[in-house]
């Protein structure tokens, strides 16, 4: 179901009987932030553990309530489904939730172009209707890439391998969101493709963390609300690398997919990459589903990230969220 976005609070969708918020309810204060969880159906969950464990790490005295939904059209198994239908809010409440901070997912692309995609139309929506009803969106990975499409149609353009790894990025610009970060912080990245840090400067965005392996990794830009921009996974355990490598390697040996995944840059020990470079080396020449079972164990470098700087970040964006007064001087009065 699409919900008819309304630019502005406080006007309900006329479509949708009035839904009491749960701050009315209770009548006491906090923050409102939802999660548009728009991740593969193997994500979900683990989608909701990183952020729902940095939000209440980063949250210290703040209350802080979190509610879950789901674009309507990105498509399910039965199972994801029964879980979306039991656990979280239906997405045409979203605008009866008087949210202060908004994070979106990006979902497994299937179309050639995002534009093409299934959900694009209730997501340029949604990115609209972020603009003047929440104080400020995180747009993470996918999503960040789409959301840029739409505000300043911005290409994203396709790497000659995927990205995927631990990368330094160091912050290139001073920023609230950066507060009490080291200069530089090792960040997860996972992508096939890229948004380049001339496109966004030439639109008005601000780059805030960079990295010379892995390009940019966090930007922004105010304007009636401040967004964020995560072209990594700060989010990530540290065991999420691992995690989407095995799959991608079953799904090779499934048949799935037809190259080969690169092993995470800078994350697994050398001992471990070697025994996976001999493991490769056996599933091209007896290409199995059943070998998959034979993976030894693997061990992580000791210096993989596990929400160290994320929790920082996630701290940094609740006081905003928090703080009446606005991000730039330019910056709209909240509606």
């Amino acid at each position: 179901m699409s919900l008819p976005f309304h630019r502005q609070r406080p006007i309900r969708s006329p479509t949708l009987a009035p839904v009491e918020s749960d701050s009315e309810r209770d009548g006491k204060g906090g923050l409102t932030i939802a999660l548009v969880n728009n991740m593969p159906d193997t994500a979900l969950k683990a989608t909701e553990r990183q952020f729902m464990r940095l939000v209440q790490s980063a949250a210290g005295k703040t209350r802080v309530r979190i509610h879950f939904l789901a674009l309507p059209s990105i498509v399910r198994s039965r199972l994801a489904k029964e879980h979306i239908e039991r656990e979280y809010r239906d997405f045409a409440e979203l605008d009866q939730l008087n949210i202060d901070g908004l994070i979106v997912t990006g979902a497994e692309p299937i179309a050639q172009t995002l534009s093409e995609e299934k959900y694009w139309r209730e997501f340029v929506d949604l990115v609209d209707w972020a603009k003047t009803n929440t104080r400020s969106t995180i747009w993470s990975c996918l999503a960040a890439h789409a959301a840029v499409k739409h505000l300043g149609d911005i290409e994203r353009h396709r790497l000659p391998r995927k990205c995927s790894g631990v990368y330094d990025c160091g912050k290139v610009a001073d920023h609230d969101l950066l507060r009490d970060l080291p200069r530089s912080i090792k960040v997860s990245h996972s992508r096939l493709n890229e948004i380049r840090e001339s496109d966004l400067v030439a639109q008005g965005f601000s780059i805030l963390t960079y990295s010379d392996q892995a390009g940019v990794d966090i930007f922004a830009r105010d304007d009636d609300s401040r967004f964020i921009f995560f072209q990594g996974h700060p989010e990530y355990d540290a065991l999420s690398l691992q995690r989407e490598y095995m799959r991608d390697v079953a799904r090779f040996l499934a048949g799935d997919r037809d190259d080969y995944p690169a092993i995470p840059a800078s994350y697994f020990e050398p001992e471990t990459e070697a025994i996976l470079v001999d493991f490769e080396q056996r599933a091209r020449r007896t290409r199995n589903a059943e070998l998959a079972a034979e993976l030894p164990g693997l061990m992580l470098r000791p210096n993989v990230p596990a929400g160290g700087a994320a929790t920082t970040i996630f701290q940094n964006w609740i006081d905003f969220l928090g703080d009446g007064t606005p991000a730039l001087a330019s910056e709209a009065a909240r509606k």
